[in-house]
């Protein structure tokens, strides 16, 4: 049975796995492959009749049944409006089912590369289709999944890890201090903010290319936020180069809905509780086998020390004018 204490997926076999598949009504060949995924596990499988699905099992306790079947209708409604995001399969008129105390859904299975941020035509195909996420993310709420706001996803994080004792006492003080003076320019703008249903982790990472454009996929940390939420991982470089990035994005995106300008001040904000919450999701999960193998610099005075220099380059920014676009 699944546990939900330090080790979830201890007894998720390669045997568990096929058969929680061919429950549902998927007999796989028994061949499969692990894809990377720490919070959740994801396997490919090769089907007995031919093709491949993709199997994700939940984090036990991470979200309750009725989140997840949010997530599975906001997929659903997307692709019933023909934007390219991989929805869950319904097998047996259900999209969500467990199997020996693990909850799963399957998908098909899309391949694609990596999307090339760099061509401004490519970000203003992404932004178009994020337009039309947004358009339908906006026309209702998640009633049971939670928001982004200051709270979840720095100050409770914060209160964590300095209770935690995994911060060195050498370092424990400059990171409080700093962390304390990040928090204070999140709070000074994250008021009164228009929230929507989003993918809620849209970095290149989650966006797939083919000849026939994007297609994206893991929507498991879908939430109520921003619209810029989905828009600023997918800027890299300095400002200059940021800023002609998010002229392409919105060169797509305002063809389907209007993007707020202001928002674009909410960028080294959301960045600044992402990397918060970043150390904290870490630390929660270390008893997790597949986070050390991962992560083994996490935690010594090395990571300390740069996530205090981290923080110090986010005040920094948080004080710069906000990002224009280019």
């Amino acid at each position: 049975m699944a546990s939900d204490r330090s080790r979830p997926y201890e007894c998720l076999t390669p045997d568990v796995v096929l058969d929680a598949l061919e429950s549902a009504g998927l007999r796989g060949d028994g061949r499969l492959l692990a894809l990377n995924s720490f919070e959740n596990r994801v396997y490919q499988a090769s089907l007995e009749e031919g093709g491949r699905v993709v199997a994700k099992f939940y984090r036990p306790s991470r979200w309750s049944d009725s989140q997840i079947a949010e997530e599975h209708a906001f997929g659903a409604e997307l692709a019933e409006r023909e934007i390219p995001v991989v929805a869950p399969m319904a097998l047996s008129g259900r999209t969500l089912h467990e199997f020996k105390g693990f909850r799963f859904a399957a998908y098909p299975r899309r391949g694609g590369r990596p999307p090339e941020l760099e061509d401004e035509k490519v970000l203003e195909w992404i932004g178009r289709f994020l337009g039309r996420i947004h358009a339908v993310g906006a026309a209702a709420p998640f009633r049971a999944r939670p928001a982004l706001d200051a709270e979840s996803f720095g100050t409770e994080p914060r209160d964590w890890l300095l209770a935690s004792g995994l911060i060195p006492d050498d370092l424990r003080e400059a990171w409080a201090g700093v962390s304390a003076h990040a928090l204070g320019h999140v709070n000074a703008v994250f008021g009164s903010v228009r929230q929507i249903r989003l993918h809620g982790d849209c970095h290149a990472g989650n966006i797939l290319w083919t000849d026939a454009g994007p297609h994206f996929v893991d929507l498991d940390d879908a939430r109520m936020g921003p619209a810029v939420q989905d828009l600023w991982m997918l800027l890299a470089g300095d400002r200059e180069t940021a800023s002609k990035q998010l002229k392409s994005l919105l060169a797509g995106y305002e063809g389907f809905r209007s993007f707020d300008r202001e928002e674009l001040r909410l960028i080294e904000p959301l960045r600044t509780l992402r990397l918060i919450h970043y150390s904290a999701w870490i630390a929660r999960r270390w008893d997790d086998p597949a986070f050390p193998a991962a992560f083994p610099w996490f935690g010594t005075q090395r990571y300390w020390q740069d996530r205090i220099l981290e923080l110090r380059e986010q005040v920094a920014a948080m004080e710069e004018p906000a990002l224009a676009v280019g």
